[in-house]
């Protein structure tokens, strides 16, 4: 009986190891592309890019709402403003999206009388901009629109039961469409000031616009009456904002926008090239107020309702969103000019062609960096994450420190591209400090600038760029980034304080010119000249510990002339504070363009906007009049040469006043696929995606090239397997073996 059990195990244990080295020989034989695809074949050779998104999936599409630089790339492609950037041009170039043309505005006095176009701006008492929309522009197919035959709205209102089983627009059977009209750009400037919208614009919009923020007030009483009335409770979810209005936003017509600005404002217009004016058509913000849409996720923050040439076509919160090419997108041209090198790099070979080019972009959730980076070279993904600037960057950096990255990078035909972007990080010196500041007499505000400036000479901010930033930065000699209007290359741009120009290059003065300096400011060998006492400087620091690297080395940067620099870090709350009050004496910050006009860097050193005075972004206090003078005439200006020539003014005190050392401005940089094309790195452009081009049949050669399965080691081991059971089973059939003549002898025995 043993024996027959050790036959009948095996005979059950071959077929069962047959069968799996049967399935290992069809899995072998019949796969077609790399086992590790996170998608299916096909779907690696359609026209889609694939991305990520690494954090939470975007709180708010909502355009009224929207803020967060993880949500642009969904805003941007869904929404249409009135302007927007040309895609390739540097400087930075408002282009209409929406409208016809960027006309200029109309300018009258405080009777209503116009004046001339060259009227100086304190003159101005509105400023009105006729805005010509497109004929023609389409809103993307949506269940809001939906009509039956009678010409009555399908889904309003909505029986209580009927959003069961609904949590898409794909989920309802019908949609529509409708025009684009003035009266949407209208609808959408009202939402600002709703008391059911959260805007972080409001403000700002509400500072400019005429009668927006009495309009506000109007809103946020006639809220309050619908709420206190019980007869109102089917409208409390929605505010009609078609009932009310003001003066400041109007529809001349189906296609003219007329919107009055407080005074002159030339940089009002940048502010039509942001999703917070993008139109909002009145039946979607109806729509997605009926009961029951907010319980099952449906709004203008998860599913945006837009003309741009895409729309949302799948949204998984914390998993998965795509966008889909809009039916209804007319299509815009290619930019056929930009940069002189954006030809040799292929950005212009799609001159005139309408986009987009891409039928739909899939975002994925990756939580973490290393995996996502892993897919990105394994060409899984065509770009690691459409908003962030970072990779490209770090990519560079790992290039240039390792030798088998930038050959893997270069076997890929990775795209590593960067640019400077029109931000820049600061080192200031506070104006209200008495070492370091204006000073009270014409003598003390010398010498104290002949401090400032021995410092900025001491720190080497060519050596901070190489270290901390691996050259991924480009040193500032002025406050005005590259891509704005006013900025100038070396040599012209040349901070003559802190270089001179050698060969053509920019040379760091010397540091014995910095201890020439440090003597004629009254501290000579770094000690003051009356006292005696070492000079010790101090810098206000909100990062946490003060003995990081880069605190250590600015230590060294100021030991080089024997100036002592202590080191204040604190949290941030408390720097907040210190800075509000003007107590710290030196401070690192940073500043963003919310648009590419030399305004909006200047202004962070105009007196009146002093924060601690007056609460503004003059975070150094700094204050010269003949600055200020400038800056009232330069803010009034439409971009042109007057304008820049008086920037160049403005930016010349600034050097010689020193209330900076200008620091860097920052790279972004792009990592791309081979077969991504007319990828150029910007922050500034938001509207990127329908520009990229795929060639999917590159990608799926690629990725089929770079993953391929091996198949020997899943051998080996049945191999292994195989044998080591055989063994098993002679072991166990000869044990076998030898009982059962163990118990034929014993029963043999008389």
């Amino acid at each position: 009986m043993l024996a027959e059990a050790a036959v009948l195990r095996g005979a059950r244990f071959f077929p069962a190891l047959a069968g799996a080295l049967l399935m290992l020989a069809l899995m072998a034989g019949c796969s077609r592309g790399p086992v590790n695809s996170p998608y299916a074949q096909q779907e690696v050779q359609e026209n889609v890019l694939y991305t990520a998104f690494t954090q939470r999936s975007p709180k708010y599409l909502d355009p009224a709402s929207s803020y967060s630089s993880d949500e642009t790339p969904f805003t941007y492609s869904i929404y249409e403003p009135l302007y927007g950037y040309d895609y390739l041009a540097r400087p930075y170039k408002l282009i209409p999206r929406a409208a016809v043309a960027i006309d200029p505005p109309i300018y009258l006095d405080a009777q209503g009388n116009r004046l001339p176009d060259d009227v100086a701006g304190e003159q101005v008492a509105v400023s009105v901009y006729d805005v010509r929309i497109k004929p023609g522009i389409l809103y993307q197919p949506h269940p809001a629109f939906a009509r039956d035959a009678a010409g009555d709205y399908r889904y309003w209102p909505m029986p209580p039961d009927a959003l069961r089983g609904k949590f898409s627009m794909s989920d309802f059977e019908h949609t529509g469409t409708r025009e684009l009209h003035a009266d949407d750009y209208v609808y959408a400037f009202r939402r600002l000031a709703s008391p059911r919208v959260v805007s972080p614009i409001y403000g700002v919009m509400a500072s400019h616009i005429v009668g927006l923020r009495e309009y506000g007030d109007q809103l946020k009483q006639a809220d309050q009456a619908l709420r206190d009335n019980p007869d109102a409770a089917a409208h409390r979810g929605w505010l009609d904002l078609r009932q009310t209005g003001f003066d400041g936003v109007q529809a001349l017509d189906a296609h003219t926008l007329r919107i009055k600005v407080i005074g002159k404002y030339p940089q009002f217009k940048y502010w039509l090239a942001m999703t917070f004016t993008a139109p909002v058509p009145w039946e979607a913000d109806r729509f997605y107020h009926q009961p029951g849409m907010a319980e099952h996720n449906l709004s203008l923050n998860t599913w945006p309702v837009g003309t741009g040439p895409y729309m949302m076509a799948e949204s998984i919160v914390n998993r998965r969103h795509v966008l889909e090419r809009n039916p209804n997108f007319r299509g815009e041209p290619y930019p056929c000019q930009g940069e002189p090198q954006d030809r040799a790099a292929g950005l212009l070979d799609d001159c005139g062609k309408l986009t987009p080019f891409i039928d739909r972009v899939v975002f994925s959730l990756e939580k973490e960096s290393v995996p996502l980076m892993g897919k990105f070279l394994q060409g899984y993904y065509d770009i690691p994450q459409a908003d962030r600037g970072e990779y490209g960057v770090a990519m560079r950096v790992a290039a240039g420190d390792s030798a088998d990255k930038a050959a893997l990078y270069a076997d890929r035909g990775l795209q590593l591209r960067s640019s400077t972007e029109a931000q820049q990080y600061y080192l200031g010196f506070n104006w209200l400090d008495p070492v370091l500041g204006a000073g009270d007499t014409p003598e003390q505000q010398e010498k104290n600038r002949k401090l400032r400036q021995a410092i900025s000479i001491a720190v080497d901010w060519e050596q901070y760029v190489s270290i901390f930033l691996n050259d991924e930065g480009q040193v500032a000699h002025g406050p005005v980034p590259p891509g704005v209007l006013g900025y100038q290359e070396l040599p012209q741009g040349l901070n003559r304080q802190v270089y001179t120009l050698e060969n053509g290059r920019a040379v760091r003065r010397p540091l014995d010119q910095a201890r020439q300096l440090l003597r004629e400011a009254g501290y000579p060998d770094g000690r003051d000249a009356r006292s005696g006492k070492p000079l010790i400087l101090h810098f206000d620091w909100a990062g946490g510990m003060g003995s990081s690297a880069m605190l250590d080395w600015m230590r060294r940067q100021l030991a080089a002339i024997n100036v002592q620099l202590e080191v204040r870090a604190t949290d941030y709350n408390r720097f907040q504070d210190k800075m509000r009050n003007g107590t710290a004496q030196m401070y690192m910050w940073g500043w963003v363009a919310d648009y590419p006009d030399a305004e909006n860097f200047l202004f962070l050193l105009y007196g009146p906007n002093a924060k601690a005075k007056n609460g503004g972004e003059n975070a150094s206090n700094y204050a010269n009049p003949e600055f200020d003078r400038l800056f009232d005439q330069m803010r009034f200006l439409d971009d042109g040469p007057e304008k820049e020539a008086l920037v160049h003014k403005m930016i010349a005190i600034a050097q010689h006043d020193a209330p900076w050392m200008f620091g860097y401005f920052p790279k972004s940089g792009g990592a791309y696929q081979s077969w991504v094309g007319n990828a150029k790195p910007t922050q500034m452009v938001r509207n990127t995606l329908q520009y990229y081009r795929i060639d999917p049949d590159l990608r799926a050669r690629k990725i089929d090239a770079w993953n391929v399965p091996r198949w020997w080691p899943l051998w080996l081991l049945a191999a292994l397997a195989a044998v080591g059971a055989g063994l098993a089973w002679r072991v166990a059939r000869a044990r076998d073996r030898a009982t059962a003549l163990g118990n034929t002898d014993s029963a043999s025995q008389p």
